[in-house]
């Protein structure tokens, strides 16, 4: 992935972003958002399909053979992206009372959120062991002092490293891995880059990445998956930016 080449797009984007119609960039956020909630909670084993989760997201229905925690998940998770941008609007830095109430919005009606775990957990079929508790605490506030002094001029290695630290430490109980796609994205936002979704389909590619941090802090692969999202992101806006322009040609 070349850095320079995503820069690029992005500066291009960042010119012409605003002759895209409302209704527009209103439609595909919205589209964003629910295949977002989708794949996040389906990496984690949430069983409702994309239409399922639409259904409830957008029209506030149940759906019939799924179990209620399943429905609080796809309603948290857009609850607490909703709160991420409202975060970053307000021009926020990331910080430890964000990242607890992006976890308690996450596990509402579902277990006591914004909690750190007082008992060890283990990662079904990985390598990496999480921290046990004295030390999982001692990380955690290493990761908070880090946070705040971290260099801002790679945002992708940046936003990389904030997903991969917080879920090899795993410092809930449960919601880890939405808590930390949250929380990538937050630093994407926040820096002025586009919100990524890690598709269900590569989560394997996902968990391997992560792996590899965990065990030897290397951070490439994982950056690597990133980058190549963020300019699939960015791909997308300038297609839709170059067919708006050509359109308003034919009127002129």
């Amino acid at each position: 992935m070349s850095y320079p080449e995503l820069m690029r797009k992005k500066d291009l984007y960042e010119q012409a972003k605003d002759t895209l119609p409302e209704i527009t960039l209103k439609s595909y956020v919205q589209a964003f958002e629910l295949e977002y909630t989708h794949n996040s909670t389906a990496i984690e084993g949430n069983t409702l399909t994309l239409l399922e989760t639409k259904v409830v997201l957008e029209e506030g229905l149940s759906v019939g053979g799924k179990m209620l925690r399943e429905i609080y998940e796809v309603i948290n998770h857009n609850k607490a992206y909703q709160y991420v941008k409202a975060c970053i609007d307000q021009r926020k830095p990331l910080d430890e009372g964000i990242i607890k109430d992006i976890h308690a919005v996450l596990t509402e009606n579902i277990m006591v959120g914004g909690i750190y775990r007082n008992v060890e957990v283990y990662i079904s079929g990985a390598a990496h062991t999480p921290p046990v508790l004295g030390e999982m605490y001692r990380q955690v506030q290493n990761f908070y002092a880090d946070l705040a002094e971290k260099d801002v001029t790679n945002v992708i290695e940046l936003a990389a490293w904030t997903h991969a630290e917080f879920v090899r430490i795993l410092p809930f109980a449960d919601g880890n891995g939405r808590t930390s796609r949250l929380i990538m994205n937050y630093q994407l936002l926040s820096h002025g880059y586009l919100p990524v979704s890690i598709a269900k389909e590569s989560r394997l590619d996902y968990f391997n990445a992560l792996e590899a941090y965990a065990m030897n802090r290397d951070l490439k692969l994982f950056a690597d998956m990133i980058a190549s999202l963020e300019e699939q992101q960015l791909d997308r806006y300038l297609g839709m930016i170059e067919r708006q322009g050509q359109r308003q040609q034919q009127f002129e």
